[in-house]
């Protein structure tokens, strides 16, 4: 059964499989998996390098640890079914202005040949009592105005539209109670 669980180095060769599956689809720069690859695709192949990538995504989570500049602290979740890693999720501890308008509190994404199975609704709803442990409720939650997958996990989540800003809607999901259905 699929669950959340922090990041750890036993599930690098589907996390590699999966980076895989990212890259062959068309992605827009600066995302976070454009920045990981920069800065660890080229040493997360050998359990050293992944073993360092780790630890610094568990870092990003500590108010005083390293994370790229203008980054909030923020913990990351990752949603495995034994050793294969499904997805990942990010709670974002605050907000800067430009998160209050284009990113929010959380952030996920789910491997390509894992969608459209229910995983990312499961992830966010395992997610916002962590972060409702942090003050964090209600989460702001974005996604492109043309994602509708998204939106669609968002709002089965109890997400409500706030507005629209450059593309992106913006959705106010309460932490403080688990949505049923779907």
């Amino acid at each position: 059964m699929p669950r959340l669980t922090v990041p750890d180095v036993r599930f690098r060769a589907s996390f590699l499989e999966a980076m895989a599956e990212y890259a062959a689809e068309e992605e827009s720069p600066g995302n976070t998996r454009s920045r990981e690859l920069a800065e660890y695709g080229a040493s997360w192949h050998e359990p050293a390098g992944f073993a360092r990538y780790v630890a610094a995504v568990r870092e990003e989570e500590r108010e005083d640890g390293r994370r790229p500049s203008g980054f909030v602290p923020g913990s990351w979740f990752w949603y495995v079914d034994g050793d294969t890693f499904i997805g990942r999720i990010q709670v974002r501890h605050r907000l800067t202005p430009h998160l209050r308008d284009f990113g929010g509190h959380i952030g996920y994404g789910v491997r390509p040949s894992a969608r459209r199975r229910g995983h990312a609704t499961a992830m966010l709803r395992a997610v916002l009592p962590y972060a409702r442990t942090l003050g964090v409720d209600p989460a702001l939650v974005t996604c492109d105005t043309v994602n509708t997958a998204s939106r669609k996990v968002i709002e089965a989540c109890g997400g409500v539209l706030e507005d629209e800003r450059d593309g992106k809607l913006r959705y106010w999901v309460p932490a403080g109670r688990i949505q049923s259905g779907s």
